[in-house]
């Protein structure tokens, strides 16, 4: 729970709609807090932040499901929107990330790292191109400080040598940010779009700004936390509500899902969460992300801790002592979820730990994700979990978990 120590109402009014926001002491909340207390949010301390942890109508596990078969709306409105402006904004960010930018197509967007000099992984985040002159990024809200610092030194870094770029941080009190993932969540989301427009050609990783429920200039981009089709929406905090209620009205299969099912859904499609799957003492490659450092970057090698990173992909380097990859635990219905930090043993060796794990909904067993010795890291071979002093077994496995169901461009 959380302590209060001061609150206030302050009044936004955009157009004809008005919404209450709570400024409190050291705690933020998004523009849909209320929303989510009438709607039966049960709401936490994540990371500064109050989100709800799940909803009264449905357990963690039945959310889960739920958008699996159906549809659910999350509030990611926590997260950093930034745009960076000027001619010189693809090669600012490139100086700090693995992704090339320059080379990807306009309305196009690709995950990929902050990484320091020493090559690990400071943030995850996708950055989309608007056009050759503005970049549109979406990342983690426990490292929203430190990313715009590093924004903000890399800006400054490029203007002192007479540069143009200017980077600008949306805050959720003027900008929202949701997510609409599942079967059903595209289908609902093009209700609302007018007709003359369409989702059918806006594929994976594609963003473009569209009127929604009579909402102009909201940027939809395809995308989403979950391996599920669905996409996310940013939207000016005085119209996320009207927004919000327009989808659930549209589609009664529509439900609002928390950062419970949020987690499990991440977790049975391979995704990190930053602080434990990924941290600044991991690279990419030992995170089994090498697709994020972009064949040109590899061959320009000007990114931060490139010469760590690049000397890890050439084959037989001793650098690479572990590597991230998926388990399933064995036993199912005695064995107990393991939990971050749980040791993996081989042969009564201890060879890893474990960085993410859950009973999965949909399988029905338990999975998790975590790093072992590299000469462990096939599929299934047999290990153990030390789970408070008692030893269960485990294979090795293959992630996703559960098969993706992106909306991908059709190969030529």
């Amino acid at each position: 729970m959380f302590t209060v120590f001061s609150t206030k109402k302050v009044f936004l009014t955009c157009g004809k709609l008005h919404i209450s926001l709570r400024v409190l002491s050291g705690i933020h909340h998004t523009a849909l807090y209320d929303f989510h207390v009438e709607h039966g949010g049960k709401m936490v301390n994540f990371g500064g932040c109050i989100l709800p942890l799940q909803y009264t109508d449905q357990s963690i596990n039945l959310s889960h499901l739920h958008t699996r078969r159906y549809g659910s709306i999350f509030d990611v409105s926590h997260m950093l929107q930034t745009y960076v402006h000027g001619k010189d904004a693809m090669s600012c960010i490139e100086s700090i990330c693995t992704a090339d930018i320059k080379g990807m197509a306009p309305g196009t967007g690709s995950l990929t790292v902050f990484t320091n000099n020493n090559g690990g992984i400071l943030d995850d985040l996708i950055i989309s191109k608007i056009n050759n002159e503005c970049l549109y990024i979406v990342s983690n809200a426990a490292t929203k400080s430190q990313n715009m610092e590093i924004i903000q030194e890399a800006q400054n870094r490029f203007k002192s040598n007479g540069k143009s770029v200017d980077a600008e941080f949306l805050t959720s009190k003027d900008q929202s940010l949701i997510a609409i993932q599942g079967p059903k969540a595209v289908t609902t989301l093009d209700k609302l779009i007018p007709k003359t427009k369409t989702l059918d050609q806006l594929f994976f990783m594609q963003t473009a700004v569209l009127e929604v429920a009579g909402i102009k200039d909201c940027r939809i981009t395809r995308c989403g936390y979950t391996g599920e089709d669905g996409v996310e929406i940013s939207v000016p905090s005085c119209y996320v509500q009207h927004l919000t209620e327009a989808l659930l009205n549209e589609n009664e299969n529509i439900k609002m899902a928390g950062l419970g099912a949020r987690d499990s859904l991440r977790l049975e499609s391979g995704l990190c969460l930053y602080g434990a799957d990924i941290t600044p003492q991991t690279t990419p490659v030992e995170a089994g992300l090498t697709w994020l450092i972009a064949r040109r970057r590899r061959s320009e090698a000007d990114f931060p801790g490139a010469n760590r990173i690049l000397a890890q992909l050439q084959k037989g380097t001793k650098d690479v002592t572990h590597r991230r990859i998926g388990f399933t635990m064995l036993g199912e219905k005695k064995a107990p979820p393991a939990r971050t930090g749980v040791q993996i043993y081989n042969q009564n060796k201890c060879v890893g730990y474990v960085t993410s794990g859950c009973l999965s909904p949909s399988l029905g067993k338990n999975i998790a994700m975590g790093y072992i010795f590299e000469k462990f890291c096939n599929a299934d071979i047999l290990v153990q979990f030390k789970i408070r002093n008692s030893f269960f077994e485990a294979i090795t496995a293959r992630m996703p978990f559960v098969k993706s169901q992106y909306y991908l461009k059709p190969k030529k």
